[in-house]
């Protein structure tokens, strides 16, 4: 992403703001995992979103026709001995001159300089909640601005959500956040091929797993989310991520797993055999996901509405499980009442972006989104049968599929990003008897 495209952002948001607003945006701090080891850093995705910038200890201010530039950074100061242990820092000239800021100030200075600058606007635009330490010096600032307005010093007006903004605006992605999506749904499905091929019966779900993050990293990616691979049972657990056991000759294998690349998701969900061939019973589980899936997707266009694809998919699942007799009645009473939930407990889909569960409402003023071009999301149904489920002839039990690939919505048909992997299973099984 280059700086053109953060700065045209920034100017969107500030038009959207106005004259007399001000923005402040603070960067996820690093957090410690254990003792003096820290996580791999990952900036917070609004400040990212916004300024590109990914160092810690930093916070952005968005001010509106300010004479002297109306894009400021707080950052961390050049400091060669912490460099030498930690990496280069930007510093204020740096965030200056790399970074698109018009001024740049040091972190440190921020109790001095920021309170100024919101004591000379209406409205303040923060999010509150995401980094409660942060909101404590923001309410600070605006605590001792109101102590001294017998003095004559302003205070703001009104606070504003920013997120119900920014959030809005992150929901509509621009050519170059599909290009760098479309690169990222790409790594993910050659994972995803490269663990079909990898998969044999006798081998642990980690040693699948790695078959994931080699290609992941190989690619210079990172994982999204920790990749589920679930075998046998494992697959009917919907958040399952130990990854422990062993990978039985019959077994169905559920790989959830999708990659980060320049702070954009992919997210993908294949189920194959790991022995290259499916049963009778996996083939029509198989198939019913699979015809829900396309159904879905069918109704990802511009015009429809945010639930559309879940009642269709839905409706075709309902549909499936009463042909195989897992389900008995009429499919317009099953659905209403919900029966398909034993078998198929969550929603069709979510947003995705910088996020893997990405911002955006799902409705607005009480109704169902409508679908707009520039819209990325999942389509990921699923029918889950765990051992023991009462009522299922036990040849069913242990059986788990999910199908999910990323869609985009666009003027015409749906664009599936992550159409690299295959997903029918006569092609599914050709590609792992190849192998």
């Amino acid at each position: 992403m280059n700086r053109k495209e953060f700065a045209r952002r920034r100017r969107q948001l500030m038009r959207m703001m106005g004259k007399g607003g001000i923005a402040i945006l603070p960067a996820a701090e690093v957090k410690i995992r254990n003792r003096d080891v820290e996580y791999g850093y990952r900036p917070d995705s609004d400040f990212y979103y916004m300024t590109g910038f990914a160092e810690p200890s930093a916070v952005a201010v968005l001010v509106p026709g300010r004479p002297h530039g109306e894009y400021i950074l707080f950052c961390r100061e050049r400091d060669p001995e912490r460099e030498a242990w930690d990496g280069p820092r930007a510093g204020p000239d740096g965030a200056v001159s790399e970074c698109g800021a018009d001024d740049a100030f040091p972190i440190t200075d921020i109790d001095d300089i920021l309170p100024g600058l919101i004591e000379q606007s209406d409205r303040v635009y923060y999010t509150m909640g995401t980094h409660p330490e942060f909101d404590q010096q923001v309410v600070g600032w605006i605590n001792k601005l109101r102590s001294q307005a017998g003095r004559g010093v302003g205070t703001p007006e009104e606070f504003v959500a920013l997120d119900h903004l920014l959030h809005d605006m992150r929901l509509y992605k621009s050519r170059a956040e599909i290009s760098v999506m479309r690169k990222s749904a790409r790594i993910a499905a050659a994972a995803h091929r490269r663990g079909m091929r990898a998969c044999r019966p006798g081998m642990m779900e980690h040693e699948l797993e790695a078959e994931y993050l080699y290609e992941f990293r190989k690619a210079g990616a990172a994982t999204s989310y920790e990749p589920i691979v679930g075998a046998g049972a494992n697959a009917c657990v919907l958040h399952y991520v130990a990854n422990d056991a062993r990978v039985g000759d019959g077994d169905l294998v559920l790989v959830d797993a999708g990659c980060e690349l320049d702070y954009y998701a992919s997210d993908i969900t294949r189920t194959f055999p790991a022995n290259g061939v499916f049963t009778k019973e996996q083939r029509a589980i198989y198939d019913i996901v699979l015809a829900a899936q396309q159904a879905a997707i069918d109704k990802v266009r511009a015009g429809n509405h945010w639930d559309e694809p879940h009642l269709a998919a839905v409706r075709t699942i309902t549909r499936g499980l009463v042909k195989l007799g897992l389900l008995k009645g009429r499919v317009p009473t099953l659905m209403k009442d919900e029966a398909y939930r034993r078998f198929y407990m969550h929603r069709t889909g979510h947003w995705i972006g910088m996020d893997v569960h990405d911002v955006g409402d799902y409705k607005v003023d009480g109704q169902w989104r409508l679908l707009e071009p520039g819209m990325v999301l999942t389509v990921e149904p699923g029918i889950y049968i765990p051992p023991g489920l009462k009522g299922v002839p036990k040849r069913f039990h242990g059986i788990g599929v999910r199908i999910e690939d990323d869609v985009l919505v666009t003027r015409g048909d749906p664009d599936i990003l992550s159409s690299g992997v295959p997903k029918q299973p006569d092609e599914i099984e050709a590609l792992m008897q190849t192998a």
